[in-house]
């Protein structure tokens, strides 16, 4: 009887074992963001008023499977020169020592470090790093599958003062509000089709 028992007790801890590790495995597809079909843009406050900027450079290199988040990771690095917002003077202003001084910091990077199923689609935590610090950033996004690959549409919001963006008269929020928006579409090709 108790032989009996130590053996099924054995086969349900290496089943178990098996099942985990069958989880552990669960392939993810790498995919990168088509450049010319994906955007990457920003919302402010300025003077009371919305206004809307976009990144022109950026890369994403996205491993995701609905079914293997555990395994899921984003890395995405952003060239800060490539902002535009439709108004030169902001431009320069923006690109400046007092907001992104990008002399010093040229570039942004975000990585998630986990992924959470939601009612609406998915979260992960993540960080950015800008202007030389890093931060927690969450994100929300939906991802769906397509004949060329997938897409991956989201929002983020952090606040620019933790991370130093905004000296001088621009560290007031009365001019240009903490609170910044995030609002990003990704079309994603397999990484193996883009190389």
């Amino acid at each position: 009887m108790m032989r009996r028992a130590a053996i099924s007790l054995a086969m349900l801890c290496m089943a178990s074992a098996a099942a985990t590790v069958g989880r552990a495995a669960s392939p993810v597809t790498s995919y990168t963001a088509d450049p010319s079909a994906s955007r990457l843009d920003f919302i402010g406050i300025q003077a009371g008023a919305e206004f809307k900027g976009t990144f022109h450079k950026f890369t994403a290199a996205i491993d995701f499977a609905p079914d293997a988040l555990a395994n899921s990771h984003f890395d995405v690095q952003i060239d800060l020169n490539s902002l535009d917002t439709m108004d030169d003077d902001r431009d320069t202003t923006m690109r400046g020592p007092d907001i992104f001084d990008i002399v010093h910091f040229a570039a942004s990077h975000y990585v998630t470090r986990s992924f959470t199923k939601t009612a609406t689609g998915y979260s992960a935590a993540g960080t950015l790093t800008l202007h030389g610090v890093t931060k927690e950033v969450p994100i929300e996004f939906v991802f769906a599958s397509t004949p060329g690959g997938a897409k991956l549409e989201g929002t983020a919001k952090l606040n620019r003062l933790q991370f130093g963006v905004g000296q001088g008269d621009w560290k007031s929020t009365e001019q240009i509000k903490d609170v910044v928006k995030v609002a990003f579409s990704l079309v994603l090709k397999p990484s193996s089709l883009s190389e």
